[in-house]
C-alpha cells in the first residue's frame, strides 16, 4: 500500500456499525472532504437532488472545457502530422488529417481528439500558398477562436511565420514554434557526418533558428524541437509543460486529460487531476444512497464508478483501441503491451458488470454494500449511515481502480520506450 493510501485509510477507515457513534463519524467522511462549499451545503440541507446537479455542473466543466488549437505552418512542414500525433493517431490512421509532400491542407479543417471530443486541433492551410496568400491568411482563418497557437517548420521560420506570430502576438494570443522533423534531420546527418554527435547537432539546429528568428525582431524566442514519430524524445514533454503552464487554468485540466503520454510526469499529473475529483463522485454516491428503494444505491454506485473508470482507461490510453495504435507505432506487438498489464479494468470494454466483478474481489467492500443497503431502512440514523457507507465505498474502489490503472500505463510506456 502506497503512502497516500495509508494516509487516506487512516483518516476516513471508521467502524462499520457502532450505534449513533458510528452515524457521526461516517457521515463526517462526506463532509470534512473538502468540497465545494455550496454543494456541502446542499449535502447538509439533505437537498441531494441540488447537490448531483452542481456536482455534475462542475465535473462536466473541468472535463468538458473547449481547448482550441491552431496548428499552422508552410506547406510541407509537418503540421498534419504534428496534429496526427497530438491526437495519438498515425498518418493512416482512420480520422487522420492527410499528409503528404505537397499541400494537403485547402480548408481551415478541425480534428477532435477521438477520445477527448472538446478538444481540438485545427489543421490550417499553409501560410503563402496560392489561395491564402499571407496578407489574407489571418482574415481567413480566423484567429479568435484558438486558445493559442503551434507556428510549425521544416527548417527555418521564415517572414511568413514571423507576420503570423507578429499579428497573434498583437492580438494578445500565445503562440509556439515548433521545429518539426528532428529525427530525419539527425538521420541525414549522421550519414553524412564522419564524427557524428546528436547532441551537437540538436545544439545547430537549436541555435539555427532562434537566430533567424531575432533576426526578424524576435529578442527571446522559444523553438521546441520535435518529431511527430516519436513524441517522447526531443522536446515535446518541454512544449507540453509549457502550454499546461501558459493556459488559463480552467483549460488545463481539459488539455492533460487529452495530451499523449510521452513521459512518466504526464502519468503522475493525469493521475493527480483524476484523483481531485474522487470526492465528488463520493459525494454523488452518498446522494444516491438517500433514495429508500432497494438496490437503488448500488446501481447508482456502479453508473458512477464505470463512467469515471473509463475517463481513466481512456486518459491512460489504456483503452483497446488505442494501446492497438500503440503498438502499430512503436513496433511493440499488441499482445506483448496486454501481457504487462495488471488490472483487470485495462485493455477491456468497461461495463457494469465487470466493475462490479472487479468490484466483489476488493476484501470487504462486498460486506460495506450489504451493510449500506439494509441501514437505510433503519429509522432516523439508517440514512446518515448509508450515506457514509456508500460514500466510503466509492472512494476507496476508484482510488484502489486509479492507482491500478496509472500503474499499468506505466508498465506500458516502460515496455514501449523500453526504460
Amino acid at each position: 500500500m502506497s503512502q497516500s493510501e495509508t494516509t487516506v485509510s487512516n483518516q476516513t477507515n471508521p467502524p462499520v456499525w457502532k450505534g449513533s457513534k458510528a452515524e457521526i463519524k461516517i457521515s463526517r467522511f462526506i463532509m470534512d472532504a473538502d468540497l465545494d462549499p455550496e454543494i456541502k451545503e446542499a449535502l447538509q440541507n439533505s437537498d441531494q437532488i441540488l447537490a448531483v446537479e452542481m456536482i455534475k455542473k462542475l465535473l462536466d466543466k473541468q472535463n468538458n472545457t473547449p481547448v482550441n488549437i491552431a496548428v499552422t505552418g508552410e506547406s510541407g512542414s509537418g503540421k498534419s502530422s504534428f496534429v496526427n500525433a497530438f491526437r495519438g493517431l498515425d498518418n493512416r490512421d482512420e480520422g487522420a488529417a492527410p499528409t503528404g509532400c505537397v499541400e494537403t491542407t485547402r480548408e481551415v479543417t478541425e480534428y477532435p481528439h477521438p477520445n477527448y471530443p472538446n478538444v481540438t486541433l485545427w489543421d490550417l492551410p499553409g501560410i503563402g500558398t496560392t489561395k491564402f496568400p499571407a496578407d489574407k491568411y489571418l482574415e481567413h482563418v480566423g484567429l479568435e477562436k484558438f486558445d493559442f497557437f503551434i507556428i510549425v517548420s521544416a527548417t527555418r521560420f521564415r517572414e511568413n511565420d514571423v507576420k503570423l506570430a507578429q499579428e497573434i502576438q498583437k492580438m494578445g494570443k500565445r503562440f509556439y514554434f515548433v521545429r518539426s522533423k528532428i529525427d530525419s534531420d539527425l538521420q541525414n546527418e549522421e550519414r553524412s557526418q564522419r564524427e557524428f554527435d546528436r547532441e551537437k547537432t540538436l545544439i545547430k539546429i537549436r541555435e539555427n533558428c532562434i537566430q533567424g528568428l531575432q533576426k526578424e525582431g524576435f529578442e527571446s524566442p522559444q523553438v521546441f524541437l520535435v518529431s511527430s514519430f516519436q513524441l517522447h524524445e526531443f522536446d515535446f514533454s518541454l512544449l507540453q509543460e509549457t502550454l499546461e503552464r501558459e493556459l488559463p487554468e480552467h483549460k488545463r485540466k481539459a488539455l492533460l486529460f487529452a495530451m499523449p503520454i510521452v513521459n512518466l510526469r504526464v502519468i503522475e499529473k493525469k493521475k493527480t487531476a483524476f484523483m481531485s475529483q474522487i470526492k465528488y463522485y463520493a459525494a454523488a454516491s452518498a446522494a444516491g444512497a438517500t433514495v429508500l428503494v432497494p438496490g437503488l444505491s448500488l446501481a447508482v454506485d456502479a453508473g458512477i464508478l464505470v463512467a469515471t473508470i473509463t475517463q481513466y482507461v481512456f486518459g491512460f490510453g489504456l483503452d483497446v483501441s488505442t494501446m492497438k495504435k500503440l503498438a502499430a507505432r512503436s513496433g511493440v506487438p499488441y499482445d506483448d503491451l496486454v501481457k504487462v498489464v495488471h488490472s483487470h479494468l485495462s485493455a477491456k470494454q468497461i461495463t457494469e458488470d465487470l466493475v462490479l466483478k472487479v468490484l466483489a474481489s476488493l476484501a470487504g467492500t462486498t460486506a460495506l454494500l450489504a451493510i449500506e443497503e439494509g441501514t437505510r431502512f433503519i429509522p432516523l440514523v439508517g440514512i446518515p449511515l448509508a450515506m457514509g457507507l456508500s460514500s466510503f465505498t466509492t472512494y476507496r474502489a476508484l482510488q484502489f481502480f486509479l492507482n491500478e490503472l496509472a500503474e499499468d500505463a506505466e508498465r506500458v510506456f516502460k515496455r514501449v520506450t523500453s526504460e
